[in-house]
C-alpha cells in the first residue's frame, strides 16, 4: 500500500505561482511513476503531468506545458508540482497518483494509488 497526501493548494491571483507537494508513505516510493491530475467542478479528471521513477522523463498536458514543472525527491518520498503563470482555467482540485506499470502516463485507470486532493483556485 502507498498513502499519498497532497498539500500546498490555495487561492492565488492570475499570473501567480503555487507549489504543490505530495508526500508518500508505505511501500518503496522510488519504484512508482508519479503524476498529477486535476478535476474542475462538473468536469472529468484530467492529466496534468507525469514523472518516471528516476525523474528522467516527464510529460505534460498541452495546457500546462511551459508553465508547470513536475519533480520528485525519492529520498523524501515526495513529488512536487511547481505551477507558474496561473490562469483561472487552472482552478481545480489537484490529485497526485502513483502507478507501477510503465507507459499510459495520462490514463487515470492505470494509477492504483491516489491522494485526497488539494484545492487550487486562481482568481481573475
Amino acid at each position: 500500500q502507498v498513502q499519498l497526501v497532497e498539500s500546498g493548494g490555495g487561492l492565488v491571483q492570475t499570473g501567480g505561482s503555487l507549489t504543490l507537494s505530495c508526500a508518500a508513505s508505505g511501500r518503496t516510493f522510488s519504484t512508482y511513476e508519479m503524476a498529477w491530475f486535476r478535476q474542475a467542478p462538473g468536469q472529468e479528471r484530467e492529466f496534468v503531468a507525469h514523472i518516471t521513477w528516476t525523474g528522467g522523463n516527464r510529460y505534460y498536458a498541452e495546457s500546462v506545458k511551459g508553465r508547470f514543472t513536475i519533480s520528485r525527491d525519492n529520498a523524501k518520498s515526495t513529488v512536487y508540482l511547481q505551477m507558474d503563470s496561473l490562469k483561472p482555467t487552472d482552478t481545480a482540485v489537484y490529485y497526485c497518483a502513483a502507478k507501477s506499470v510503465r507507459g499510459y502516463y495520462d490514463r487515470t485507470d492505470k494509477y492504483v494509488y491516489w491522494g485526497q486532493g488539494t484545492q487550487v483556485t486562481v482568481s481573475s
